[in-house]
């Protein structure tokens, strides 16, 4: 009696085991046709950016762009007389320079002033007044350790 109820958990137990090992084939099939596709359709999309670059190459190629420019541009040859030195360039009227914005020094003059004096962004000073006293903690001298142990 326990030999055949024994023997029916066995079966049982082999037959739950086949139908896993059947599952994860299936799911191992399923995931290597996506694997299959995903490849087709990378060379697809390698295909198209190959063909992309070589519309590209042409339409980039200088040849083309030169004979364009002849072709719908009224250029014509640079002449050497055209060059010449900077110091004979004429100065720059005085009511330009007065009369034109300058938008980053207005932002520069609009900037808020710090509420510490310590603040660095990164390493907070160990004692203000004492780094502005001492020349050789490098604040008040503006030279860095590197340079100090020079």
């Amino acid at each position: 009696m326990i030999l055949r109820l024994l023997n029916l958990c066995v079966i049982g137990i082999l037959i739950l085991a086949a139908a896993y090992v059947y599952r994860v084939k299936f799911d191992a099939t399923v995931q290597a046709e996506r694997l299959a596709r995903l490849r087709g359709e990378l060379r697809h999309e390698r295909d198209k950016i190959a063909a992309l670059r070589a519309a590209w190459e042409q339409l980039d190629s200088p040849a083309r762009i030169e004979t364009l420019s002849k072709r719908y541009l009224a250029l014509r040859p640079i002449a050497p007389t055209q060059f010449d030195a900077l110091d004979r360039l004429p100065e720059r009227a005085a009511q330009d320079i007065e009369t034109r914005a300058d938008p980053i020094g207005g932002m520069i003059e609009n900037l808020e002033q710090p509420s510490r004096l310590d603040v660095t962004g990164t390493i907070p000073a160990k004692n203000p007044n004492r780094a502005a006293a001492d020349p050789a903690g490098g604040v008040a001298t503006g030279a860095s350790p590197n340079e100090r142990s020079r």
